[in-house]
């Protein structure tokens, strides 16, 4: 029975966004200290906030595309570098499947290993904001193809695969502190448009 709850909420979480409310008063979760355990997950920013992925991931990373999250990456061709390696301050876009009907987007705040980042997004959890959250890299070619995602309402990997089209970085480098305190702005702003 549990397991068929979590499934729905996780089903439910993924669906799709919505930006009708004000963003709660933000908390940011403290970050790695140096040096710190690869095994450092972050957590929810703020309360409840109904923000969609693309326009949070346009807000605090920069990369100013529009539209659904999975044509980002075709969008991105001419005016942005695209890569198959992850970057502080790139946005991963992932493609469109039955589970990300518009696909996602996230934004990379660390590189723990080859295979590890961390990223905060919009939407991963329904109405929800999460920070420093582990993306690793499943693919076989090891071109962050195919990723595996946190899952915070069970506090660990998610089961499911998800493909990718690669990193999308913004004009300028972003650094990690950067990133901390563009967070409560890009609320802010995504819950707006």
């Amino acid at each position: 029975m549990l397991r068929r709850l979590l499934l729905a909420v996780a089903l439910f979480g993924l669906a799709g966004c919505a930006a009708d409310r004000a963003p709660a008063p933000v908390s940011m979760a403290a970050p790695p200290a140096a040096g710190a355990d690869d095994g450092y997950v972050g957590g929810y920013v703020g309360g409840a906030i109904a923000l969609e992925c693309a326009p949070f991931a346009r807000a605090l990373s920069g990369v100013n595309l529009k539209g659904a999250a999975a044509d980002w990456w075709q969008e991105a061709s001419g005016r942005y570098t695209r890569s198959t390696t992850p970057a502080v301050g790139s946005v991963l876009a992932f493609r469109r499947t039955s589970r990300l009907p518009g696909g996602h987007a996230a934004v990379v705040t660390r590189l723990l290993s080859e295979r590890k980042i961390l990223v905060t997004q919009a939407n991963w959890v329904h109405h929800r904001v999460t920070e420093d959250m582990p993306v690793i890299d499943v693919s076989a070619a090891n071109d962050w193809s195919e990723v595996r995602v946190w899952w915070p309402p069970s506090g660990q990997m998610g089961s499911g695969h998800y493909p990718t089209w690669g990193f999308i970085s913004p004009d300028q480098p972003i650094s990690r502190d950067r990133l901390a305190d563009a967070l409560p702005n890009a609320i802010r702003t995504a819950s707006n448009n």
